[in-house]
């Protein structure tokens, strides 16, 4: 009989308790909106709750650790986006941790286009028009980030390989400063989150000159893509999706990604996201490690070829 309790809980449902989703930033970013918005769905569909757990730090290293050294037993899940899941292993030296080793795809969330944005009276209103000023003035055009490693950053570096233009990059600590930069001219582009970028668009601030998804995107359909633009298979997004520490059982994987694509699927979810110009797709944990394996090789080879480092 005293062995009846333990006996119990290995075999009981799952989840028999609260779930805890690590987010490597703090409130408000893309990957906080994420698991906040699943975590709420989920709390509501399996009956228990499913707590965001916010540990920023360090390009999103300080959460990430956390959550590749947490327990394997179904009740931490980490959000995990592009830079946390395949660059920072890539440009920071001495992790602690694998990210790809040590933690598995569940189920990707969403994938959010970036714009490549310049000031609104540029002289170059396309990306070829911008590549051909750029590659007559070696050194002289500049391109802002928030800083090594972002998406930003990495996909300024492939239009650069790209079209071998010579460039200066030129990091910020906040979006603000660097927005204000780019109007006023002081830098020459900038690849944006499409959500960001929006309201100066619109406002005709600054102007889009394409967007880095295989295919245009439904709020900004008259802008074409890199890949249209002279430079073939250019995608680079930043996307979210829920991983698990290696050996959580593949019954509970299996529960969070059927329960996720059927969030994902709702049309209220399906259009807000949409208005952002943010794909939803369905898809299994097995599609989800292939696609976690070709960003990694993807994203390899650009830094390889760049030669990107952060000491």
């Amino acid at each position: 009989m005293a062995f009846a309790p333990s006996l119990w809980a290995q075999t009981e449902a799952y989840p028999a308790k609260s779930v805890s989703i690590i987010v490597a930033y703090a409130p408000g970013g893309q990957g906080d909106v994420f698991a906040r918005l699943v975590g709420e769905r989920l709390q509501t569909s399996l009956k228990q709750p499913f707590v965001v757990d916010n540990r920023p730090g360090v390009s999103g290293t300080v959460g990430t650790r956390v959550a590749a050294k947490s327990r394997n037993d179904g009740y931490t899940l980490f959000l995990g986006q592009t830079g946390e899941m395949v660059v920072n292993r890539l440009i920071m030296k001495d992790l602690g941790y694998d990210p790809i080793k040590e933690l598995v795809p569940v189920v990707l969330i969403g994938n959010a286009p970036l714009v490549m944005l310049a000031p609104a009276d540029a002289p170059y209103n396309t990306v070829q028009e911008f590549i051909r000023l750029a590659q007559a003035r070696p050194g002289e055009y500049s391109y802002g980030s928030v800083g090594a490693g972002t998406p930003g950053h990495l996909s300024a570096v492939a239009l650069g390989l790209g079209a071998k233009l010579n460039m200066i990059h030129v990091p910020y600590k906040g979006v603000g400063p660097l927005l204000n930069d780019l109007m006023a001219g002081r830098l020459q582009a900038f690849f944006s989150s499409a959500s960001a970028a929006m309201p100066q668009i619109k406002g005709g601030k600054l102007k889009a000159l394409a967007v880095t998804t295989p295919q245009r995107i439904a709020s900004l359909p008259n802008v074409p893509t890199v890949a249209e633009s002279g430079l073939p298979g250019f995608s680079y997004t930043l996307w979210g999706g829920l991983f698990a520490p290696a050996g959580t059982p593949q019954s509970a994987i299996d529960l969070v990604n059927r329960e996720v694509n059927a969030i994902m699927a709702s049309p209220e979810i399906r259009t807000r996201f949409e208005a952002d110009g943010l794909a939803v797709p369905r898809n299994t944990p097995a599609e989800f490690v292939d696609y976690v394996r070709a960003e990694a090789a993807k994203y390899d080879k650009l830094i390889r070829d760049a030669n990107i480092k952060i000491d």
